[in-house]
């Protein structure tokens, strides 16, 4: 269980007991060491075969018990992620859970038009400076995949789009080893050199697995160009509860979990030390509609359980939130979303993303990032709890008050009320009178308003002229170079 002063109360969760941990972790190591995995690039078959891996027919390889371990201790127990100016901005270890977007919504819903359209670059940009006015929410991604810019260079295009329109740290992903570099080569260029990129991050790449229990070229190698050049990278997998891996619950983790450990393996192989987020994603196959269900209650039990596991062995763990199955943006993404960000922010998960997700990960829509912000600062302040102490618990105060007296006018309340209170930005605590002279809107409303003015009005902080001078350079490079490349996958 989690300690804590005995003045503070603070809500605690966890799902997995003492017990059950050890016995999930001990049925994936027995999975990686007798089914093993397939990795599908011979760079990655020499690394694991040079660190005493057992590789067979059709490039499956088996991974010691002993080797997996020694991999869990070597990488770090927490990963710093600084902002664009080089200022520490997150801390991913332990309990600590950070909120932001996650990448590749093919859809996005016009807020000046109400259509649903497919994505573009100014989506992308305006995702941007939602997050940048969003307090709660802690880092920045695509959110949309573009659909108006070269399929070789979206993700460069959607790189250049979030650095220049916030400070906030960058979750991005890539086609391949090559736009990837290039990425790197774009934020070196920010901080300063690529030393310095290393010493002070200011971005995370995600890049996946293939589930069951594989790892495709492509995968390898952008895992291993972020292991080599010291970066941060979240390397994790997505299985599907029935069709890509059991239905059940329990073994579903348990195979899914093989399958990202294998991935630490992997990365630390290739370069001990080096920072890696990892952490696993089993959702359920809807057997009536074929979908990934980002709502399903399954999906916050296993986030649940592996979050515990991740605890145990000390690594920094993603996990989702803030996302819906719904298409619109209604009674039903606000529940999800609430209920999601609760569970991820009590698990403890630490980087947690696809907040504002619609449509089962295919839908975007400004104005729910805006909701997410709001419905994060109340579970933060859940999470924050109370004090109990001698200036919280004022039993003089009290004393002095007595029957039928006011504490309203009183010096405590005015240096309390505060931080002991949360305010909301857009839930209604008006009397129905009053909501109704002030336009009677709903929640819906109000925010969508709220993103509106945002991108009406927000500016963000530019980068200097020969930085984004030189980021220009850089793609207009890339787009000659990658204009007939095909990337592996």
């Amino acid at each position: 269980m989690l300690t804590q002063p005995e003045s503070q109360v603070r809500p605690q969760f966890r799902l997995l007991t003492e017990e059950q941990i050890p016995r999930i972790h001990q049925a994936s190591l027995e999975i990686l060491a007798t089914v093993g995995i397939r990795v599908n690039h011979p760079d990655g078959i020499q690394v694991l075969k040079d660190a005493g891996c057992d590789v067979k027919e059709d490039n499956r390889v088996l991974i010691p018990a002993g080797l997996v371990e020694k991999s869990i201790a070597s990488a770090p127990s927490g990963i710093t992620l600084y902002d664009r100016n080089g200022k520490p901005a997150m801390r991913l270890e332990g309990h600590n859970s950070y909120f932001g977007l996650g990448t590749d919504l093919l859809k996005t819903y016009d807020l000046e038009t109400d259509e649903l359209r497919p994505s573009r670059l100014q989506d992308v940009v305006n995702a941007a400076r939602v997050v940048d006015a969003c307090q709660e929410v802690d880092f920045v991604a695509s959110y949309a995949l573009p659909q108006d810019v070269p399929t070789n260079t979206m993700y460069i295009e959607s790189f250049r789009a979030l650095v220049k329109n916030t400070t906030k740290p960058i979750f991005f992903t890539a086609a391949g080893r090559d736009d990837l570099d290039i990425i790197f080569a774009m934020a070196a260029a920010v901080r300063g050199g690529r030393a310095a990129l290393a010493e002070g991050p200011f971005l995370i790449h995600y890049a996946e697995t293939q589930s069951p229990l594989t790892h495709s070229r492509s995968g390898v190698e952008k895992l291993f160009l972020c292991a080599d050049n010291r970066l941060p990278v979240n390397y994790t997998q997505g299985m599907l509860a029935g069709a890509s891996g059991p239905i059940t619950l329990a073994g579903a983790i348990a195979v899914a979990n093989a399958e990202a450990l294998s991935g630490v393996v992997l990365h630390q192989a290739r370069a001990a030390g080096a920072p890696i987020v990892s952490g696993l994603t089993v959702v359920p196959l809807d057997m009536r509609t074929a979908i990934f269900s980002y709502g399903a209650p399954e999906y916050r039990l296993t986030d649940a359980a592996y979050t515990d596991l991740y605890h145990y062995y000390g690594l920094p763990q993603w996990g989702t939130a803030g996302c819906s199955d719904s298409c619109v943006l209604d009674e039903q993404a606000a529940s999800e979303a609430a209920i999601t960000i609760l569970m991820s922010a009590m698990s403890g998960a630490n980087l947690i993303h696809d907040i504002g997700y619609l449509g089962q990960g295919l839908i975007g829509n400004p104005a729910a990032i805006v909701m997410c912000n709001e419905v994060i600062s109340y579970v933060r302040r859940l999470r924050r709890g109370f004090d109990i102490d001698e200036d919280t618990l004022p039993m003089e105060l009290i004393r002095q008050i007595g029957p039928g007296g006011s504490y309203l006018a009183e010096e405590h309340t005015a240096r309390h009320h505060r931080q002991e209170f949360w305010r909301p930005h857009a839930f209604n605590r008006h009397s129905p009178d009053n909501w109704l002279t002030r336009g009677g809107k709903s929640y819906g409303e109000l925010i969508t308003q709220t993103t509106r003015r945002i991108l009406a009005t927000r500016t963000p902080e530019p980068l200097l002229p020969a930085v984004s001078q030189a980021l220009d350079e850089i793609v207009s490079e890339a787009e000659r170079a990658l204009a007939q490349r095909e990337f592996a996958v």
